[in-house]
């Protein structure tokens, strides 16, 4: 006996080719009713026997496209109906939408064999997609994701071109994108903001000869622009740094394929997977001594970030130009990625040509970056895979609009059992990064019509994220509600790995507004879903001139050796002495003494820092994160020992430490051992709380020997690898701290 059932299948199953799949599923069994996209998902009401419903259910999870995936299957049986067949019918728009956004992902094996097939009508067509690749999250303005709430309804399809849209059986059913070189996106080339009048099949052949030439090249992508040359010219990607105010953090690298990445990099099973995977990140890897990219491409350091090609643009040229690209993000310094004319044209003093197109971009979002330990760990979450929803260990109380950090900027929409994270954002340093920022949090909000009740941000009361969440409050009249930073932290680890008992927490960062009002970054903590206790820290320190400390190892340094000698640390021999004149030095001591523009401070980050300026590595810094990396570089795993320290009422104080290292000749054993205290300092720190899960975040934990040190200590430690540990946790650790919030 035949009955009606209704399925509703939730997770990522819109715009992925999900409904031409169980069309032809439907064929398969004979059967008859419909399927369409909702709010929520897509529904499937459909005539069967109990039976049938069991294989036809069992064969849509095992055979799920490429791109998508089921977060829950409901099915019920309802009143029954009669059909004539099975048909794919318009989206229905009702309720609360929860579908999740789909990625921008790479071209798939199939586009890029028709790309290179001379019989082929995309052959060498620049924007060839399909169903199963492509540009998704980029080009959404809305929900359900039809092509009329993209930036491609402007383009109108071929009759070739609708065909295929139109036809359940074809690759290209409903692939939004959809385009050819008769009705899709055109490309445009211009020098500096000079438009050539040279026709769509000249423009590669001329930007790569531009390449070859040494030339700096702006290229929009999928998310926003890149700036690229040719990474084995040392000149180009020194007039590069130079135009960019960028003087020694590492390019990222593009290469044409897995082979040249392996010419370049030792890369191991996991991080090959990364590299060939749809979503293509950048992937930090150990570089190949002799490898052909020039030296100043990551100076100093023994890494590389490499990524494939991830665009038919990004392979029509690097197939032709036959060598390994710089594609640095087209930005300046402290505003977001470029993604318009507008934007990217600012830059035009740093790019020779500039290789554009017609297609816009409604969501910026930058390049992925992870590293493969022992474990993934996502450096910066971008494309490929965002925006990410989270499912949450608990159900939210209110519809929650979470507003981050200040660093590493992201934004979170929170209601029912789930969490949307938005792409990294960045640092909220500028009028642009700010309007950015506030951009996302709009476009986000618009695509699933999310009206928030509860407001959630940081502690610290000079956060942009925290002004903006003020200002929403009160005009919009939503409660407002703040989540001290280190345990928002904490929060993130247990919402992505689905915790809700008591945790014991490490968070190592530079900067995070303590309860008591001082900068916090070395905590030890013990969290649940409801509360946390600060059960341990690294002894307050000053860090002299406040903000100017961030960037300049040596006033932290400075501040620590102050503690411990007074004034008679002006007269030590040591490289951060040296790195002060006589007036700076008496200035800095007053500075001390008075506690004048000097918060205290108890970051892991900083005393990462001051050990760079204790040894002679880093004395100012030219970018974030650059004393960790450095001190890396030096690390020798056959030194085993370890520095005293102490642990007073959980409080752990680092003099001896810091004087047993000015002492040591020999900058390698100095840093080795630092880095085995920090793990000794965690394993004394647990010891009474071991029969808890170790968690860890914080951005320190992306230094990649201080994990690979805990990792082998410590066999079930914890740590995020969907969520990145640093500042862009934050808003997703907000989303789970206002379930406590009544």
């Amino acid at each position: 006996m035949k009955t009606t059932y209704k399925i509703s299948i939730q997770g990522t199953v819109q715009g992925v080719g999900f409904r031409p799949f169980v069309y032809s599923l439907a064929h398969r069994y004979a059967l008859r009713g419909t399927i369409s996209n909702g709010a929520k998902g897509v529904e499937i009401i459909i005539n069967t026997s109990e039976d049938i419903i069991k294989v036809f259910i069992a064969s849509i999870t095992q055979e799920l496209p490429p791109l998508a995936k089921i977060d829950s299957l409901d099915i019920s049986p309802i009143e029954y109906r009669e059909f004539e067949d099975f048909s794919i019918i318009d989206s229905q728009k009702d309720g609360d939408i929860s579908v999740h956004i789909p990625p921008d992902v790479s071209i798939c094996s199939e586009c890029e064999a028709e790309l290179f097939d001379k019989n082929n009508r995309r052959y060498l067509y620049p924007f060839i997609t399909c169903t199963n690749c492509g540009v998704r999250y980029s080009i959404i303005k809305s929900l359900p994701y039809d092509r009329d709430n993209t930036t491609m309804r402007f383009f109108k399809m071929c009759d070739k071109c609708h065909q295929e849209y139109t036809n359940p059986l074809d690759r290209r059913y409903h692939a939004q994108p959809i385009g050819c070189y008769e009705c899709g996106p055109k490309m445009s080339l211009y020098d500096k903001n000079k438009a050539l009048d040279i026709s769509q099949e000249q423009i590669i052949p001329t930007t790569i000869q531009a390449i070859k030439d040494g030339k700096i090249v702006a290229l929009k992508g999928v998310g926003g622009y890149h700036l690229v040359c040719d990474a084995t010219n040392y000149d180009a990607v020194q007039r590069l740094r130079d135009k960019k105010h960028r003087p020694t953090k590492p390019f990222g690298v593009m290469v044409p394929d897995i082979t040249q990445a392996k010419n370049l990099a030792y890369i191991n099973q996991t991080q090959e997977q990364f590299l060939l995977s749809k979503e293509r990140p950048i992937v930090l890897l150990k570089s190949k001594p002799n490898a052909i990219v020039a030296s100043n491409v990551a100076p100093n350091i023994s890494k590389i970030g490499i990524f494939l090609p991830y665009t038919p643009l990004h392979l029509l040229i690097l197939k032709s130009l036959d060598r390994v690209l710089v594609a640095t993000s087209a930005n300046l310094s402290d505003e977001p990625i470029a993604t318009n004319l507008q934007s990217i044209q600012k830059l035009s003093n740093v790019y020779d040509l500039l290789l554009d197109h017609n297609r816009e971009i409604a969501n910026g979002c930058d390049d992925s970056v992870v590293m493969a330990l022992n474990q993934p760990i996502t450096i910066r979450r971008a494309r490929g895979y965002t925006p990410v929803a989270i499912k949450l260990p608990v159900k939210l109380k209110h519809k929650v609009l979470a507003m981050g950090a200040n660093q590493k900027s992201t934004i979170a929409i929170g209601f029912d059992e789930y969490a949307i994270i938005s792409a990294y954002i960045g640092d909220l340093n500028s009028i642009e990064s700010v309007k950015y920022y506030q951009d996302t949090m709009k476009n986000l909000m618009q695509m699933y019509d999310f009206k928030p009740e509860l407001i959630v941000c940081d502690k610290h009361p000079n956060y942009e994220s925290t002004i903006i969440a003020k200002e929403i409050s009160n005009t919009q009249n939503i409660p407002l509600q703040t989540i001290q930073h280190h345990y928002a932290h904490a929060l993130s680890v247990m919402a992505q790995k689905q915790l809700s008992q008591d945790v014991f927490a490490v968070v190592f960062d530079g900067t995070g507004y303590g309860d008591d009002g001082a900068l916090w970054g070395g905590e030890f903590m013990v969290c649940n879903l409801l509360d946390y206790q600060r059960v341990g820290h690294l002894k307050y320190f000053k860090l002299l001139g406040a903000s100017k400390a961030i960037k300049e190892p040596r006033r932290v340094a400075l501040s620590l050796l102050f503690d411990i000698y007074g004034k008679d640390a002006l007269s030590l021999d040591l490289p951060t002495i040296k790195a002060f004149t006589t007036q700076e030095l008496n200035t800095h001591f007053i500075m001390w003494q008075k506690s004048l523009n000097s918060p205290n401070s108890s970051s892991m980050g900083r005393i990462f820092d001051a050990i760079s300026s204790l040894v002679g590595v880093v004395q100012v810094m030219s970018f974030e994160g650059e004393s960790g990396m450095r001190l890396e570089e030096y690390y020798d795993a056959s030194i085993k020992s370890s520095y005293d320290f102490e642990i007073n009422q959980g409080v752990i104080e680092l003099d001896t430490l810091i004087t047993q290292i000015i002492k040591e000749p020999n900058p390698k054993v100095a840093i080795s051992k630092f880095f085995n205290t920090i793990v000794e300092i965690i394993a004394q720190m647990y010891q009474p709380y071991s029969h808890m899960p170790l968690l860890l975040s914080g951005g320190v934990f992306q230094n990649s020997i201080l994990c690979e040190l805990i990792f082998q200590r410590f066999k079930n430690a914890i740590i995020s690898d969907t969520i990145s540990p640093n500042d862009s946790a934050i808003a997703l650790g907000q989303i789970l701290g206002s379930n406590k919030i009544e």
